[in-house]
């Protein structure tokens, strides 16, 4: 088996192992979105809607392939990708687009530096995030992105990321997959009601200040307590559960995308673009 793309010691493998970073997906997907082109594009093609589990799934199929897989797993599916996202296009946008790229792969470092940081209690130093955000622009790279569009140094990324939250206007379409991902179709009901509640409370704490007030959502004072209460409580909580408990969506999502990719062999993989898309 060929090495991966990353090594233990690697800050983006460190720090994506944590199953809690699944919590922070809707901060991360949200401000990818709060993009127009981005949210247009997710709103004219998605499937998230109607299958949120499945699009969870090979979201993160995906991610945790790049960073733990193979080098050969990593671009398999990267491809795949890749081919999904030619059909991805519409007025004035295409999904495989540098810039969009660009974007999609700073809110990923962006909002798993916030949210580690925060539940296990530590702050990095510039090095950590220079190391750490250098290791994130695989996820533009690996997609066909030049690494020349996006930001240099963490430092110049800082700069990017503050143009970007500023000037963003969200849409219609980012209001409408705003509720998709806030209000998801799922199975349990009552039972799942509470679990959904703590998201949403997490992806509004998360969500940079200029982006949540054009979705209009309320925060408060109260709010904020109720948010720093659940982010305490996770942070005396989740660190301290045996690292197989932590890892285990990596492991199950990575075992799912490696028996997709076992299944594809010998159909040459090609035909299935939309599995991961």
């Amino acid at each position: 088996m060929s090495e991966g793309l990353f090594q233990d010691g690697d800050l983006i493998r460190l720090i994506t192992r944590e199953g809690a970073l699944i919590a922070a997906g809707g901060a991360a997907s949200l401000l990818q979105t709060a993009h127009p082109k981005v949210a247009q594009g997710v709103y004219d093609h998605s499937y998230t809607a109607e299958d949120p589990l499945r699009r969870l799934r090979n979201t993160m199929g995906w991610l945790y392939t790049v960073q733990f897989g193979t080098k050969d797993e990593a671009e398999t599916v990267s491809a795949l990708v890749t081919r999904g996202h030619d059909k991805v296009t519409g007025p004035g946008y295409e999904a495989n687009d540098p810039e969009l790229q660009v974007w999609v792969a700073a809110t990923l470092f962006a909002v798993a530096a916030q949210f580690y940081q925060l539940l296990f209690r530590r702050t990095f130093d510039e090095g950590e995030l220079e190391e750490f955000y250098q290791q994130t622009k695989v996820y533009a790279t690996i997609l066909g992105c030049p690494e020349e569009r996006l930001p240099g140094t963490y430092r110049e990324f800082r700069v990017y990321y503050a143009d970007m939250l500023q000037s963003l206007r969200i849409s219609d379409a980012s209001r409408a997959i705003a509720e998709q991902v806030l209000w998801p179709k799922m199975p349990g009901g009552l039972v799942a009601a509470p679990g959904l509640a703590a998201i949403r409370l997490l992806t509004a704490g998360l969500m940079p200040a200029p982006i949540r007030e054009q979705y209009g959502w309320k925060w408060d004072a109260a709010r904020e307590r109720r948010f720093r209460l659940l982010v305490g409580v996770l942070a005396m909580v989740y660190p301290r559960l045996p690292l197989r408990v932590r890892t285990f969506p990596r492991d199950y999502y990575m075992a799912a995308t490696r028996k997709m990719l076992t299944k594809l062999k010998p159909r040459r993989v090609a035909p299935a673009a939309e599995q991961v898309a």
